[in-house]
């Protein structure tokens, strides 16, 4: 089975992760016009929303946050707005302009005490990973120093030419503290948009070996193994990972065929 998911050009919908295709993860990316709305129910599961670009409304059961964005593009220099929503949570979004919104899902708890909270640009942290052609912008969005259940999402851009997820590493074992069980899945926008980027998937044993050309709003799917992303020249990729598993932590490990490299 592919672990690409092609985005689709019109409709609401720009791409989802196929219901069941995961057993942790969930994940759908939309596209709104001026007025229209998006309702939202949490169910069983905890869910981030990820304002990727556009101005909106998310309003509920005890919460209205009005007039949320400021950043027209995923590559703009500039955290996104999201929202944290617990089981059980309904919600509506309303697009006060064009708007891209992502919602990411994991299995959610209600013993957990979570409540809906907003989650500001300056409350994720950035940081700067890899050097040279390795070099990418990082965003935690919902990182596990965050309180949740099971979700774990961060946003990453990469230059023009540049390599991520490299050297490529995994977290497929649940083996703490040396590695977690987590899966994933990588929400990919290429700026110019007709461009494409290199994705990998594969394990050790080459029971999954997967080299795709990801285009614009292309989902792929990571059940486990290694995930190397590679960036032509002349274009540049943000990716939007949702991480979930048994446990809430991200403890990876290197491809020791290429470890090398971080010797560089």
């Amino acid at each position: 089975m592919s672990l690409l998911v092609k985005s689709t050009p019109r409709g609401p919908t720009m791409v989802a992760l196929p219901e069941g295709r995961l057993e942790y993860v969930g994940f759908a990316a939309y596209r709104l016009s001026l007025g229209q709305t998006l309702p939202v129910s949490a169910d069983d599961n905890e869910l981030c929303l990820v304002l990727l670009s556009g101005r909106v409304t998310i309003e509920g059961e005890g919460f209205s946050w009005q007039n949320l964005g400021d950043r027209q593009s995923v590559f703009e220099d500039k955290s996104p707005f999201a929202a944290y929503l617990p089981p059980g949570t309904l919600a509506q979004v309303t697009a006060l302009s064009d708007v891209q919104i992502a919602v990411c899902a994991a299995p959610g708890a209600t013993a957990g005490g979570f409540t809906p909270r907003l989650i500001r640009p300056e409350q994720c942290r950035r940081s700067v990973r890899g050097k040279g052609a390795n070099t990418r912008y990082v965003c935690d969005i919902l990182p596990d120093s965050e309180p949740a259940h099971s979700l774990l999402v961060v946003e990453v851009r990469t230059p023009s030419g540049h390599s991520s997820s490299y050297p490529p590493h995994k977290h497929d074992t649940d083996d703490l503290p040396h590695q977690s069980f987590l899966e994933e899945t990588y929400y990919h926008q290429i700026n110019p948009s007709q461009g494409f980027v290199f994705q990998r998937v594969y394990t050790d044993d080459r029971s999954i070996d997967q080299a795709m050309a990801v285009e614009n709003h292309d989902l792929v799917v990571v059940p486990k193994g290694y995930h190397p992303v590679s960036v032509p020249y002349g274009y540049e990729s943000y990716y939007l990972n949702v991480m979930a598993g048994p446990k809430r932590a991200w403890h990876f490990h290197n491809d020791p065929q290429h470890s090398w490299l971080l010797d560089l």
